[in-house]
């Protein structure tokens, strides 16, 4: 029996992804947050409880990159499919021809997390740190800004040519080669001086996000969110630059 334990947490992971897009469908994106925070939180403990009971094995694997695919690829597309049918249009792209194709290219972030899952599972140099963004950091980026941010996003000061280059940004972070750092192990210092700093930015960007926040604790909580994913990749970025014998 316990050797199901793991894929039972990692389905755990693909139901909470398949709720994530059913609420993200219908308009429901707070609710669809919350389910790709409880998808990264079974992700995060499978592999965990996989390696404590030593039933580790390719079929996990290959279950963790498909329950990955759904609750972190395909559920923010289809968050930002229904952003596209809501967000403005500059006046020249204010025809049929927009309206109807705009919003199947956020499925290009479905597309993308696929070959990044695809890539992970046969590098070998990603045991210690990951090459391009993972995949549940990207899904809870957009899970945080399109959940708290939606009323900005579809006003006026935004539009559907800014988020369409927006996203694929984020398509080529994905599958990118820049080295963004994972928190695997103690972390100490200075080797590990840009990781701690990156936490320390994180409880602070959600410190701020609640206290400057008039829209309640959830919204300030998930702006803080988005604002620590885009931490983390500049500052992986930036890490990424510095001479390893400085670290």
């Amino acid at each position: 029996m316990k050797k199901h334990i793991p894929n039972i947490i990692t389905c755990c992971n693909l139901i909470c992804g398949c709720i994530a897009t059913c609420c993200a469908f219908h308009h429901g994106h707070q609710m669809a947050f919350i389910f790709i925070l409880l998808g990264a939180l079974f992700d995060f403990f499978d592999g965990k409880v996989a390696r404590a009971l030593g039933v580790s094995g390719k079929l996990g694997v290959e279950l963790d990159s498909l329950a990955d695919c759904v609750t972190f690829g395909v559920t923010p597309s289809a968050m930002l499919f229904t952003l596209f049918n809501h967000v403005a249009y500059p006046a020249w792209m204010g025809n049929e021809f927009f309206f109807n194709v705009m919003p199947f290219t956020a499925f290009l972030m479905a597309a993308f997390s696929a070959l990044r899952l695809a890539k992970f599972n046969i590098d070998e140099r990603q045991h210690t740190e990951f090459i391009g963004m993972p995949t549940p950091a990207n899904a809870i980026f957009w899970g945080a800004l399109i959940s708290s941010c939606e009323a900005w996003l579809t006003s006026p000061r935004f539009n559907a040519l800014f988020l369409f280059l927006f996203m694929i940004l984020f398509c080529w972070l994905l599958v990118c080669e820049v080295p963004m750092f994972a928190f695997k192990g103690k972390l100490t210092w200075p080797k590990d001086k840009m990781k701690i700093l990156f936490v320390m930015l994180t409880i602070l960007s959600l410190t701020l996000g609640v206290l400057l926040s008039d829209e309640g604790v959830w919204i300030g909580l998930s702006r803080g969110a988005a604002v620590s994913i885009g931490l983390y990749v500049v500052n992986s970025i930036v890490a990424s630059f510095l001479p390893k014998n400085e670290e």
